[in-house]
């Protein structure tokens, strides 16, 4: 029987230094796709998905992200004053109950890897999912959900792919894939960091959901540096898949890189599109800018 995944790892502890000089002050996580800040979308994907604990690993000048999921009495209190129940309601509905979050520092810069490791204690001896927070998803349901939904099938460990041109491989990290099941998903029997044009063995790259088995933090504590002198999680998965099975889910819906400009300003079009109170307004620029 399966253990159930109550807990996921966010990894926050980024410099954002593609978007200085906006991050000098604001953790890029903070930055917001319309009305939310790019974080809260991902922990709203968590918890539809069932997590129950979501584990933080940030770095310096981040404490604004433990803020944002926190009470903000002042706020709260003049917003109730002045009979503002919707916004108080808003607050409210955002934020996580007592005890169901937790941040641990990651004090040095030493790769995905190792911001993961870090999480250890707090995730114990358990499944977890990892969700990388500049990955903004949209579907229903989630990206995780799917993914979970194949974790319960299937067991092992899950990773979210999606289709790339063949000729853009050579930018992502992308697995080889086995026969596709009955339900969609497939196995994975390896992975390629960035391969040379022409090499790549799929053309599914890895966007950024894990469900993994607390087995990889045995592999994290002894990984040497890879790529970029960082401890890389990929390199941690490969060494994993000698040992367990590994399983791909294609992702069904809409992925936005908010870690760079271009992703980032699309998911603001995408989000704004779809809010009732904005769509009218935004449409008619959208085309006057475009004609």
């Amino acid at each position: 029987m399966t253990k159930r995944i109550r807990k996921a790892v966010l990894p926050v502890a980024g410099l954002g230094t593609r978007f200085l000089p906006a991050t000098k002050a604001v953790p890029k996580e903070m930055l917001t796709v319309v009305d939310r800040p790019i974080i809260q979308y991902v922990v709203d994907e968590a918890r539809a998905a069932g997590i129950e604990h979501i584990v933080f690993v940030t770095g310096r000048n981040k404490h604004v992200i433990e803020d944002h999921f926190d009470i903000a009495y002042e706020l709260e209190e003049t917003l109730n004053t002045r009979g503002k129940e919707e916004a108080l309601g808003l607050l409210e509905k955002f934020r996580p109950e007592a005890g169901t979050t937790s941040f641990t520092r990651q004090q040095a810069p030493l790769g995905l890897g190792h911001a993961v490791w870090c999480a250890r204690d707090l995730i114990g001896n358990e499944p977890f999912a990892v969700l990388l927070p500049d990955m903004v998803m949209k579907s229903e349901p989630g990206c995780l959900a799917q993914m979970v939904q194949t974790y319960e099938a299937h067991g092992g460990n899950v990773i979210s792919v999606e289709e790339v041109p063949w000729d853009q491989t050579h930018k992502y990290g992308v697995v080889v894939k086995g026969d596709t099941f009955a339900d969609g998903s497939f196995p994975i029997t390896g992975m390629v960091e960035k391969p040379a044009q022409g090499t790549a063995p799929s053309n599914l790259y890895i966007n950024g959901r894990y469900i993994l088995q607390p087995e990889i933090f045995d592999l994290l504590e002894k990984q040497e540096k890879g790529a970029g002198g960082e401890i890389q999680l990929t390199d941690a998965m490969l060494s994993l898949m000698q040992q367990q099975n590994f399983f791909g889910v294609e992702f069904k819906g809409d992925t936005y890189d908010c870690g760079s400009k271009a992703g980032f300003l699309m998911a603001n079009i995408a989000f704004a599109l779809e809010n009732e109170e904005l769509s009218e307004e935004i449409r008619p620029l959208l085309q006057k800018l475009l004609g």
